[in-house]
């Protein structure tokens, strides 16, 4: 098991090292984001801009005009909720910003609901010309930094806080927008956004134990959407779920609900996550559960519609 925001500050690092013109900006929570460890090696191109997000995002923007590639790192709720109108400015401009939203969904769990990204993924995907990047484990963090700087224009990163698992990389492709993971059959698909990664293995393997045979499937790249390979994917499963650490309006679930209606794919749907409404302050992992994002929910829903 191991935390996927303490891989923040070594793939910035790494990065800066192979020569990239990449600048890190921090609002007041370095140590929390992992970016402290860029600010120790590069304090030249650090840049701590406070409890401002708004300017800090402004700043991303001259910065990347200037020919630099900011990295603008926050929690979730911060780097796309309170800067969301710079941020559409800089998509609107088409601006060379990446962003990384860490302590996304309930991940912030004793700060309540005020610090719960419960809706990044709905604020950013709605933006024209913006890419946004679900890794799941903590080596998938690396390979999305990778992938994000070699990118022309408005990147978001959703980083989970929560240790989990490191999938075995001789077994597991290199995921770049969306692929099954694993595909023992057509009863079941599950589709997941990064930060679930846990709670969706759980869930697959559980069905797998009951004799079910079904698809999970990693959304590593929520936009732009690989729509033909989804379709390859689903259009013969009886039942398709989805799960996030957000709320299903907006995010994963808008998303493949979207998919499901343009292309007339008509499987019996299950989509976890909070079902409008705000959460509470409490142990992350406690509270996803009461929210109904846990193994335990994805397997019994799913069981109870296939059976």
């Amino acid at each position: 098991m191991k935390a996927p925001r303490d891989e923040i500050g070594n793939a910035l690092i790494a990065l800066k090292n192979q020569g990239y013109p990449l600048v890190v900006i921090d609002s007041d929570l370095a140590s929390s984001t992992r970016t402290d460890q860029f600010q120790a090696q590069f304090p030249e191109h650090f840049f701590e801009m406070g409890i401002a997000e708004g300017s800090a995002m402004s700043f991303a923007i001259g910065q990347a005009l200037e020919g630099h590639i900011p990295f603008y790192v926050n929690f979730a709720m911060f780097v796309t909720g309170t800067a969301w109108t710079q941020l559409r400015q800089a998509c609107y401009a088409g601006a060379n910003i990446k962003l990384v939203g860490s302590h996304p969904g309930m991940d912030d769990g004793p700060d309540g609901a005020s610090h719960h990204a419960l809706e990044d993924l709905a604020l950013t995907r709605v933006l024209p010309g913006i890419t946004v990047l679900l890794p799941a484990d903590a080596e998938e963090v690396v390979e999305a930094f990778e992938q994000a700087i070699n990118i022309k224009g408005p990147v978001y990163i959703r980083v989970a806080r929560e240790p989990m698992p490191v999938r075995d990389k001789t077994k597991v492709p290199r995921v770049m927008d969306i692929a099954a993971i694993e595909d023992t059959g057509n009863d079941f698909a599950i589709l997941y956004e990064g930060t679930c990664l846990e709670q969706a293995m759980s869930g697959y393997q559980g069905l797998l134990a009951e004799g079910k045979k079904g698809k999970l499937i990693h959304v590593a790249c929520l936009k732009p959407f690989n729509e033909q390979r989804f379709c390859q994917l689903v259009k013969n499963v009886g039942v398709l779920a989805t799960i996030e650490n957000h709320t299903v309006n907006g995010g994963l679930a808008g998303l493949i609900a979207e998919m499901l209606i343009k292309h007339g794919i008509n499987p019996r749907t299950v989509r976890l996550g909070t079902q409008d409404t705000f959460t509470e302050s409490g142990n992350s992992r406690q509270l996803k559960a009461k929210y109904g994002i846990s193994g335990e929910q994805l397997q019994a829903q799913i069981s109870s519609l296939i059976d």
